[in-house]
């Protein structure tokens, strides 16, 4: 006879994040492990983060103090997939090469950059499909990367599904590059290449950007389908007197009904994220982050995906994956609780 679930004991390691008991089919809220970190172009490792997450998440207490019974959530957890490990292998050692090239001023070898694009088009296909069964069978899907080009395919299958909606970034990068590198489907191109690919996406909306360039900044202040937050500028508003809750007023007030979330790990502060790829002074505080997705959740807009990206495991100890764990819990809780309310 099965053991009912207490959410008072131990974390039980059953392969389903937070040693949740319900299966995938079962589930409202799935979520996808998408091991790929092929165009990182600082620190690599972030193809390690689903299960870095995972391993931690059994250490996650199931209490929220913004969501009664946070425990209640029924969320999945999908299959690892092993071609991905494979194909992130050898597109990682090509993108290793090319961009070892690059830093030392010369050409990139065209045919091993046509190599990494056609099996990042391939995950991108994979995550489309994947969550797009998803959604026909009537369930939100929380994306656990990887680098942050892995859910430009489930970003895809949401607009197929779901229609219009905004796109809630934070983000130390702007990920406004165009094709950076050479690759298309880079980490740092994920927001331009959502712009470009989706038209159902009606507004991008960016919190913690702190690192980014003259040409994404023009990009910033020229489109209207673009409202950012620069970290430089919030941090002046507080400086000043202002509130984060008025802050959060104005970023919750510019995003429409439907929302999707997408939290690159480095938005935080490094103190919290020091394995992350390319780790930037500044950023938002835990706490910080935890009242934004709660006032968001609160405002009774429907929130219609997210995902959680560019965790990889610390050099020493289980840090960026606790603190990536509880982000994840956070997000899977307000995912639940805005939704009930619709």
């Amino acid at each position: 006879m099965e053991k009912e679930f207490n959410p008072n004991d131990i974390g039980v390691a059953n392969g389903n994040y937070f040693g949740l008991q319900v299966e995938a089919k079962d589930a409202e809220i799935n979520l996808l492990p998408v091991t790929w970190d092929a165009t990182v172009s600082y620190g690599a490792g972030t193809a390690a983060g689903p299960q870095a997450i995972l391993d931690a998440s059994l250490q996650v207490d199931l209490f929220d103090p913004y969501v009664p019974e946070a425990w209640k959530a029924r969320v999945g957890t999908l299959p690892f997939n092993e071609d991905l490990a494979t194909m992130n292998e050898e597109a990682r050692e090509c993108a290793e090469t090319i961009i070892g090239a690059l830093e030392e001023g010369e050409e990139a070898d065209p045919a091993l950059l046509e190599r990494v694009n056609a099996l990042s088009d391939r995950v991108n296909q994979y995550v489309y499909e994947a969550v797009a069964q998803q959604h026909k069978e009537g369930k939100i899907v929380g994306i656990v990367g990887g680098d942050h080009s892995s859910p430009l395919g489930g970003m895809k299958a949401a607009a197929e599904h779901f229609g219009e909606f905004g796109i809630l970034h934070i983000d130390a990068h702007a990920d406004l590059r165009d094709a950076y590198e050479g690759f298309t489907y880079s980490h740092a191109s994920i927001m331009f290449n959502a712009l470009r690919q989706i038209p159902q996406v009606k507004q991008l909306v960016q919190v913690g950007i702190r690192d980014y360039c003259e040409q994404e900044d023009a990009l910033i202040r020229s489109n209207d389908r673009i409202t950012a937050f620069p970290d430089a500028a919030v941090r002046r508003r507080l400086f000043e007197g202002e509130t984060w809750g008025k802050i959060c007023d104005e970023i919750v007030a510019a995003l429409p009904e439907q929302v999707y979330i997408s939290f690159d790990i480095d938005g935080l502060l490094p103190a919290y994220c020091g394995g992350t790829g390319t780790p930037v002074p500044g950023g938002l505080e835990f706490a910080e982050a935890e009242y934004l997705l709660a006032r968001i959740s609160a405002s009774g807009k429907r929130i219609v995906g997210f995902d959680l990206c560019e965790v990889a495991p610390a050099a020493e100890g289980e840090w960026d994956a606790n603190v990536g764990a509880r982000i994840l819990f956070k997000l899977i809780q307000h995912t639940r609780w805005a939704n009930t309310k619709k």
